[in-house]
């Protein structure tokens, strides 16, 4: 994959597979034939007595690299998975690609150019039918959050309820080549185009409240709710209204196997399903401080 860079030099993934993360455009299908898949089902992954799951690298608070070791929502419901299935969890990250298609294929199906092995299991997958038509090779599986945009708003910001246009003459910050970068960029008539600031993260933008760099920030929900916890700043707030406009109403997020691993993506949703009724899941999520929204397609 080729990164961008924005204005610090730092590397930025492209808007094809954040737009998709927000429930804007298509995945794009797989443009190499098949290989042959080799398969870790459910009987497998307990014959070798571990499950290697794989997360994306750079993805606060989902999963990111602290110092070497990695840490995140995803990567702790990737351990208690392997904790309930009675085997070693094997977690890994991988580079996003260009689109959804391109992860499905290195993560989970094929493995990378770069010899990125496949996992038996990758998370952060949005469930989409369309997705999963023109990805014949896996199996969407387990929705266990429902994602959706959000804002917050730092010291400066008075009135963090406005309508978005009012914002205008603010400091705005969002992700790079992000849903958030294209709402504020060309939403309501490209009013608020000269404001914006842009950040590698969702979590960058809006930690730059704290930092005084920015006034409004814009990023997925999970990312705000994590920011704001780890500042621990009374005075920087969320939004509490909806953000105007905005063209993603929410998605939901799964995971992924290979389609001749269905036994394994069937024995992790009762799973996840005993973890919601016995609170372990939401205080999973709460130890990154954001809070469990049940998937609307979970079971």
């Amino acid at each position: 994959m080729t990164d961008r860079a924005n204005a610090g030099g730092a590397p930025v993934r492209r808007l094809a597979r954040r737009s998709f993360l927000g429930g804007m455009v298509a995945a794009s299908a797989a443009v190499v034939a098949p290989l042959p898949l080799a398969a870790a089902p459910l009987a497998k992954v307990r014959q070798l007595g571990v499950l290697r799951v794989a997360v994306y690298q750079d993805n606060r608070p989902w999963s990111w690299n602290d110092n070497g070791t990695l840490r995140g929502i995803d990567v702790d419901l990737a351990r208690a998975l392997a904790d309930g299935l009675g085997v070693k969890a094997q977690v890994v990250e991988f580079m996003a690609g260009d689109d959804i298609a391109t992860d499905l294929r290195n993560a989970v199906w094929r493995g990378g150019l770069l010899g990125f092995q496949p996992a038996d299991l990758m998370m952060h997958v949005p469930f989409d039918r369309e997705l999963m038509a023109q990805n014949d090779q896996v199996a969407l599986c387990a929705p266990y959050y429902r994602e959706s945009f959000a804002a917050a708003c730092g010291p400066e910001q008075n009135d963090c309820e406005v309508p978005v246009p009012q914002y205008r003459g603010r400091r705005l910050s969002a992700a790079v080549a992000s849903v958030p970068d294209v709402y504020l960029l060309s939403g309501f008539g490209g009013t608020l185009r000269s404001s914006v600031t842009h950040f590698n993260t969702g979590y960058d933008a809006v930690a730059a409240l704290g930092t005084r760099q920015s006034d409004v920030a814009v990023a997925t929900r999970a990312e705000v709710e994590a920011a704001l916890h780890d500042m621990a700043n009374p005075q920087i707030k969320a939004r509490q209204h909806t953000l105007d406009a905005m063209m993603s109403p929410g998605w939901d997020v799964a995971m992924a196997v290979k389609d001749n691993s269905r036994t394994l993506g069937d024995a992790i949703e009762p799973m996840l399903s005993a973890m919601a009724a016995n609170g372990r899941m939401q205080a999973i999520f709460a130890a990154h401080g954001v809070t469990w929204r049940p998937a609307l397609a979970a079971g």
